[in-house]
C-alpha cells in the first residue's frame, strides 16, 4: 500500500510541475489576470492547492486543530506576492515533506481522526487523504487549464495516463 500512495502522490507532483512549466512559457502577468472562473486568478488557484496539501499534511503528521489553524496564516504569507519560480520552490519542498512522510508512516490503512480547521474532525486513513489530495489536485488543475484557455492560451496536459506513459518508458 505505501508504494501505492507513494506513486499517487508522485503523480500529483508530476503534474503539478506540468502546469508550472506550461505557467513558466508565459508572461508572468497571465497569473495575475482576474477572471470569473473557479478562483479569481490563476496564481490564487495554486496557492489553494499548496493550502490544501499542507493543512492535510498537517493533519496527517498529527498537529492539532489549532497548530492547523495558525499554519494558515503561515501559509499566507509563505505564498504572498510570490513569483512563479518561487511558489514552485514552496511546492517543490512541500512535496519533499511528503515524501519523508510518506516513507516513515506506520500504517497508511489505519483510521485516524484527523483535524480541519474549516470542516471539524475527518475519520479516515492516510491512504485515502492521499487520494483526495490528488483527487483535489487534478480537480484544480483543470480549473487552471480552463482559465488559460480563456486567456487565449493552451493548457497543460497533465492526465494520470501520460504520467503513467513517462514513467513506464
Amino acid at each position: 500500500m505505501r508504494e501505492h500512495a507513494i506513486k499517487t502522490y508522485d503523480y500529483h507532483v508530476w503534474a503539478n510541475k506540468r502546469v508550472f512549466a506550461r505557467l513558466e512559457e508565459l508572461p508572468e502577468e497571465v497569473l495575475h489576470q482576474e477572471l470569473g472562473n473557479v478562483f479569481p486568478t490563476i496564481y490564487k488557484g495554486l496557492v489553494h492547492i499548496y493550502q490544501v496539501d499542507t493543512i492535510w499534511l498537517s493533519g496527517m503528521m498529527g498537529n492539532s486543530y489549532e497548530q492547523i489553524k495558525e499554519l494558515l496564516g503561515a501559509i499566507e504569507a509563505k505564498t504572498a506576492n510570490k513569483t512563479l519560480t518561487q511558489l514552485q520552490a514552496a511546492y517543490r519542498e512541500k512535496a519533499e515533506e511528503y515524501r519523508v512522510f510518506l516513507k516513515g508512516a506506520d500504517d497508511l490503512q489505519a483510521k485516524k481522526q484527523f483535524p480541519h480547521p474549516t470542516f471539524g474532525v475527518l475519520q479516515a486513513s492516510i491512504g485515502e487523504l492521499i487520494q483526495h489530495i490528488v483527487n483535489h489536485g487534478t480537480y484544480h488543475r483543470g480549473n487552471i487549464s480552463s482559465m488559460l484557455r480563456q486567456l487565449g492560451h493552451a493548457g497543460a496536459s497533465s492526465d494520470y495516463v501520460f504520467y503513467l506513459y513517462e514513467v513506464n518508458k
